[in-house]
């Protein structure tokens, strides 16, 4: 993605708003950030980022140039040419859609090395924040977003499910072995939430919504009486 302002839905790094509304979304990969989300921004009307398709495309991108993703240096080199543009949930990567190959297999190994890259964290943080400033706000899902990238998020949420059940959930959507997939959503979890920079963490004052045996509308109605309650 380029960091020069271009369409709309394309992030750049330059704010255009004042005092966005935010609400943040964290959590670990498979409990139910972005069904929760997607729900939530209908709700209120704003718009939704995925802030994980960005690190994703990001890691399609750094595949596709043949550039080993654990090669911090040349990782960080080639970051700032990558064009990105997400809309309505399509992922477009250098003017490739890549909706489906970024939650493929070969991303999905390779992205927590990219994730963990400061000078890509550092890049993406700047395009996320640009990105709700052009937007006048969103709710905004990741990992460390109420912990680094909206810290004065009026709503932090810290979205959560048992491992077993996160599995599940994935292999619904796109097959495979439960025991496998939980396996390696445990690893996964293990990583994020030691990794130097931005690691998985609930922010301190975070609303920890554990949605294992929620339905989404009861998930949804609890958010919003968080947020009235803080607005």
């Amino acid at each position: 993605m380029n960091d020069e302002p271009t369409r709309d839905q394309t992030m750049n790094d330059e704010p255009t708003h004042d005092e966005p509304l935010v609400i943040a979304i964290d959590g670990p990969a498979g409990a139910g950030k972005s069904t929760v989300g997607h729900a939530l921004a209908d709700r209120l009307g704003l718009r939704y980022l995925d802030t994980g398709a960005m690190y994703r495309a990001m890691t399609f991108a750094v595949q596709q140039r043949g550039i080993p993703e654990g090669d911090l240096a040349a990782v960080a080199a080639a970051a700032p040419s990558v064009e990105i543009a997400i809309e309505d949930g399509v992922v477009v990567v250098d003017g490739v859609d890549a909706t489906a190959a970024i939650r493929g297999s070969e991303v999905t190994e390779g992205v927590s090395q990219v994730a963990a890259n400061p000078a890509v964290r550092e890049l993406l943080v700047r395009r996320q924040r640009a990105w709700v400033a052009e937007h006048g706000g969103g709710v905004v899902e990741g990992r460390d977003i109420g912990s680094v990238v909206f810290p004065d998020a009026p709503l932090k949420l810290y979205i959560t499910a048992s491992p077993r059940v996160r599995a599940e959930r994935r292999v619904e959507q796109v097959g495979g072995d439960v025991d496998e997939v939980e396996a390696s959503i445990i690893r996964r979890d293990r990583y994020d939430a030691s990794r130097e920079h931005s690691p998985l963490t609930e922010a301190t004052d975070a609303v920890v919504v554990d949605t294992t045996g929620m339905s989404i509308d009861a998930v949804v109605s609890h958010i919003m009486r968080e947020l009235e309650a803080r607005t």
